[in-house]
């Protein structure tokens, strides 16, 4: 039998296709969003997993779910009735970390930060023999004023998660490997992507270690070539992908790609495309600005960024033209050339990409002068092209508080390449048991 596993703040599937990729079944996962867990679901239709069957997906708050509702939802399962003493081998999770990020606010009182403390509890009700906890590596950046501990009501002051979890893991019978942040680049990932990852077993069981790095890094041109015409002879990873790395549970088979879903490409206007294209590999937007200040811009070779500078700022092309031959003191006309995006990069093509993040006009491809595609980020997050994602392509405004879009889904996942690196080692430990 499969070492049994629970999947919580399961999103879309990331870590889930990692989970299953080194050999667990999943048994219970929960997700919060409709869209996000709509397209959990039909994967695992896809991977021979049923609702009710084998396994359970609970779309709710995981303030609403105890370790005895998840129990009483194993026991359901039309598969596992005859068993009625399953033991859960380990819980996988990434409570939503954007209260933690580098990239945001860092708010002490952001709700999310919390979201640790459920998982705690799950673990404490559950006693899953392992269990790996996800996030990004802002966490180790915030202290809590005033955070008290659910089992025996210590208060800590000023403490940061990282300090609470080690000391609350203890509590309930659980060491934890040193926290160490892992780059998903080192794991067969086309992508830097740096992930706290905590590592924790029972007192009674043996002790895992954390995945050993990979030698070789795969590349945008590796990831990306047959979907962007980027030339390459090395086309070992494309093939991994359309073939499938995750097995049916039935078959035993990996699931190719039949129709290529989710790549539709967006179209840009004239003058957006030149824009990117002043852009160069790794370059980002603010140090663009640097680079037209210092040196000036040529502007008479982007028509139509020209046409739309002129009739922006209602003067003349030529004017336009002599403006950008000193921009120093040209802040409103730089705004325009460069915009005032300053997260916006354009990426390597002969190195893993940046970090894929929910807003795709963050990165832009080299050579093609556009946005990824929800395809094109998946395959740098190291999805399956047989993998799809369901509900909008994408959305903005006030909807983003409340609706999960493609490109967010596939932003907020746990890379499936670094999932499995991270499982493997704990299936390894439960073979010696």
């Amino acid at each position: 039998m499969k070492p049994i596993a629970i999947d919580l703040f399961c999103g879309a599937g990331g870590m889930s296709e990692g989970i299953l990729q080194a050999g667990f079944h999943i048994i219970f996962s929960n997700e919060i969003s409709k869209d996000a867990s709509e397209t959990y679901r039909k994967r695992h239709e896809q991977l021979g997993l049923e609702q009710g069957k084998n396994t359970w997906l609970e779309v709710n708050d995981i303030k609403n779910i105890t370790g005895t509702y998840i129990k009483k939802k194993i026991l359901e399962l039309k598969d596992f009735k005859e068993n009625k003493n399953i033991e859960i081998d380990a819980i996988f999770g990434g409570p939503p970390c954007q209260g933690f990020s580098r990239a945001g606010k860092q708010e002490v009182n952001d709700i999310r930060n919390l979201l640790f403390k459920e998982y705690l509890r799950v673990v404490s009700e559950i006693k899953p023999k392992y269990l790996v906890f996800e996030n990004v590596p802002g966490i180790v950046d915030i202290k809590f004023k005033n955070f008290v501990s659910d089992f025996n009501n210590e208060n800590y002051k000023n403490k940061n998660a990282i300090d609470i979890i080690k000391n609350e893991l203890k509590k309930i019978g659980y060491n934890l490997l040193e926290p160490r942040i892992l780059n998903a680049a080192n794991y067969g990932v086309p992508q830097n992507r740096h992930r706290l990852i905590l590592i924790g077993f029972r007192n009674d069981m043996i002790e895992p270690k954390y995945p050993k790095e990979f030698k070789q890094k795969v590349t945008l041109r590796e990831a990306l070539s047959d979907l962007t015409n980027y030339e390459l002879d090395n086309k070992k990873y494309q093939n991994s992908s359309k073939k499938g790395r995750t097995k049916n549970i039935v078959t035993n088979k990996t699931i190719s790609e039949k129709k290529r879903y989710n790549n539709d490409l967006s179209k840009h206007y004239n003058y957006i495309e030149e824009r990117f294209s002043l852009l160069n590999e790794g370059e980002s937007n603010p140090q663009l600005r640097k680079r037209l200040i210092k040196n000036g811009l040529e502007i008479n070779k982007y028509p139509s960024l020209l046409e739309y500078i002129a009739n922006k700022l209602n003067i003349s092309k030529l004017k336009v033209i002599k403006k950008c031959k000193n921009l120093l003191k040209e802040n409103k006309l730089l705004d325009l050339i460069v915009t005032k995006k300053n997260s916006r990069v354009k990426l390597y093509l002969d190195k893993p990409s940046n970090t894929i993040l929910t807003l795709p006009d963050d990165l832009i491809l080299p050579i093609c002068n556009r946005i990824c595609s929800v395809r094109e980020f998946a395959r740098l997050q190291s999805f399956d092209d047989s993998f799809i994602f369901y509900g909008k392509r994408t959305t903005g405004g006030k909807a983003r508080k409340n609706e999960v879009p493609q490109y967010t889904q596939v932003g907020n996942a746990v890379p499936p390449l670094l999932a499995k690196a991270i499982a493997l080692e704990i299936y390894k430990v439960l073979k010696k048991e």
